[in-house]
């Protein structure tokens, strides 16, 4: 498929609405390569939060949480959830941190890396194109960081009141319990309203691969 090189995703949610519609809320939104000299592209990163295929000759539908904080997070509210935490005792851990043999972690870790591939893949999502060149006040960046604060509850009048039984409210951060979006940062910002001219102008520069 001709995927964009650059651009900017947005998951919705099966189960998760707008408001007394039946259109699917955002539930993240993200970005890739925003550090100068990055050549990460669109379609790596969302593979990322994918998983493995079934190809995998070690792990089919498993995938690498250390490599995406998006899976990390799905997989620490699993974890909180169904108090899974002496079964994945350094999910939240580094490499650098675990004195214990890798082959023998990722064993350890498969089960929850496929049900966090297969929460992930659960759900639908869009992207815009938008093909400049890596960098901290990139447009993709703009665009990014907006979309969070504008889509934010944290801290802020509830919009979009979040589904009682929504993983996110199971997770150790307090960001997105409170937000409503699989997401950290930004969320506690104002957003600036011209962003949307360029959201707007990214949709329109948009051709499906």
């Amino acid at each position: 498929m001709d995927w964009p090189d650059r651009g900017v995703y947005f998951f919705l949610e099966p189960g998760e609405a707008r408001g007394l519609t039946d259109q699917m809320r955002v539930t993240r939104v993200g970005t890739h390569a925003v550090s100068e000299g990055s050549s990460t592209s669109l379609w790596d990163r969302l593979k990322q939060h994918y998983g493995t295929g079934s190809g995998s000759s070690n792990h089919p539908h498993g995938g690498n949480h250390r490599g995406s904080v998006y899976r990390k997070r799905v997989g620490e509210a699993i974890i909180e959830k169904h108090a899974l935490h002496d079964d994945y005792p350094d999910w939240d851990k580094r490499w650098s941190s675990i004195d214990r043999d890798r082959s023998e972690v990722r064993d350890e870790e498969y089960i929850l890396e496929r049900r966090v591939s297969t929460y992930i893949r659960e759900q639908p999502f869009l992207w815009v194109d938008v093909a400049d060149e890596p960098s901290a006040d990139s447009d993709r960046a703009s665009i990014e960081q907006n979309a969070i604060a504008l889509l934010s509850n944290f801290e802020g009048q509830t919009i979009d009141p979040r589904d009682d039984g929504w993983l996110g409210k199971y997770s150790q951060s307090q960001e997105i319990r409170e937000s409503g979006l699989w997401n950290v940062n930004h969320v506690e910002e104002e957003y600036d309203p011209d962003f949307l001219d360029l959201l707007e102008n990214a949709v329109g520069d948009t051709t499906p691969p």
